[in-house]
């Protein structure tokens, strides 16, 4: 009676799932440090921070449209599912239409975020060009008012707009009463050097040329200022408020207050009221610089996993009519990947733009 050898069963080692899914969870365990990391930074600096900024109105949060962008994420996650569910049934046509939709909502919050962008650059809350005391509000204002000045005087000069030109300008300007008799002075000393062009030759020839080129240019900035006269008049105006304003600043005569009036002044004068737009009311904001600093690293860093994640989905909707079940796991996994960047954002829209408005009962708050 013969014995057959006891068979072993053979065992299978690993987790029951594809190894692009692993690889995803394992990638998604380093972005969870990445942004831990940054949410803990912000959290602990937020709170070791008494007067750390919150009103809205001074750091142009805008909380409407990140709830809108809140909302926009998450009905982005609801359609990825359906287009994973869609890529097992094998309904590619529709897999498609619900990716199309989730691109869109990509693209959707991209422009909502733009737009906060917007808002914080062009009131100046962008890192290390905030003021953060009395004193550097003051001189940022004085910076603003000083650079309208030029930028009204290019306008009625235009070009040749480096510092240079800018200066011979300046006192061109301020000298407007007389910019008639020095247009027909500069007329006739152009038309002698052209004179002279005709029977000059070498270095001579040279020099007439470069003495041609200054009258001509002269002749262009007092042809500008003799057709405006009034306001140029406006202009020499403002250019004196503003240097008496730097002036004062400058000895310490001014406080923030009085700084604030100064400026309210020139923009309810109806001469130059229009040309102070770009003026921002001198507002020293505590920690400013730091919450722009976290502001734009947490929403910036999100911002392109955002972009990844398009990527991620545009390759598969380049596919169109070819797409098939090959492409289930690449679905899945890119899903995975945005639930993640969808959970990140529900984090940091409570963070930013929900719990700074509670009262923390500290100072400046």
């Amino acid at each position: 009676m013969s014995h057959q050898p006891h068979s072993t069963p053979s065992l299978k080692m690993g987790l029951p799932i594809p190894n692009s899914k692993l690889g995803m969870w394992l990638f998604l365990g380093t972005e969870i440090m990445f942004f831990t990391a940054f949410i803990g930074s912000y959290i602990v600096l937020y709170f070791g921070s008494p007067g750390w900024p919150t009103d809205t109105h001074v750091t142009h949060i805008n909380v409407f449209a990140g709830g809108v962008n809140t909302f926009v994420l998450i009905f982005s996650s609801y359609m990825v599912v359906v287009a994973h569910e869609a890529m097992a049934q094998r309904n590619f046509d529709k897999a498609l239409r619900s990716l199309t939709i989730t691109f869109a909502c990509a693209c959707l919050f991209l422009g909502i975020k733009g737009y906060e962008y917007y808002g914080k650059f062009s009131n100046n809350i962008v890192p290390g060009r905030i003021a953060e005391t009395d004193e550097g509000a003051i001189n940022m204002a004085v910076g603003q008012l000083d650079a309208a000045v030029i930028a009204w005087l290019n306008d009625l000069v235009p070009g040749d707009e480096d510092p240079e030109k800018v200066h011979l300008k300046r006192a061109s300007a301020r000298g407007y009463q007389s910019a008639e008799s020095d247009l027909a002075q500069a007329e006739s000393q152009l038309s002698e050097i052209e004179g002279q062009l005709s029977e000059a030759s070498g270095v001579q020839r040279a020099s007439l040329s470069e003495r041609q080129t200054e009258l001509r240019r002269r002749q262009q900035v007092l042809q500008s200022l003799a057709a405006n006269p009034q306001e140029v008049a406006n202009w020499v105006a403002m250019d004196d408020a503003s240097t008496k304003l730097r002036d004062d600043v400058s000895a310490n005569r001014l406080t923030l207050k009085q700084t604030t009036e100064r400026l309210d002044s020139l923009r309810e004068d109806e001469r130059f009221g229009a040309h102070m737009a770009s003026v921002q009311k001198p507002h020293p904001i505590l920690y400013g610089n730091l919450f722009a600093s976290n502001y734009f690293l947490m929403t910036g860093f999100h911002a392109i996993h955002v972009i990844v994640g398009m990527i991620l989905f545009g390759i598969v909707l380049a596919q169109g009519s070819k797409l098939n079940d090959q492409w289930t796991d690449w679905v899945e996994n890119s899903g995975l990947y945005w639930h993640f960047v969808d959970l990140v954002w529900i984090f940091l829209f409570p963070l930013i733009y929900i719990i700074p408005g509670f009262d923390r009962g500290t100072p400046g708050h």
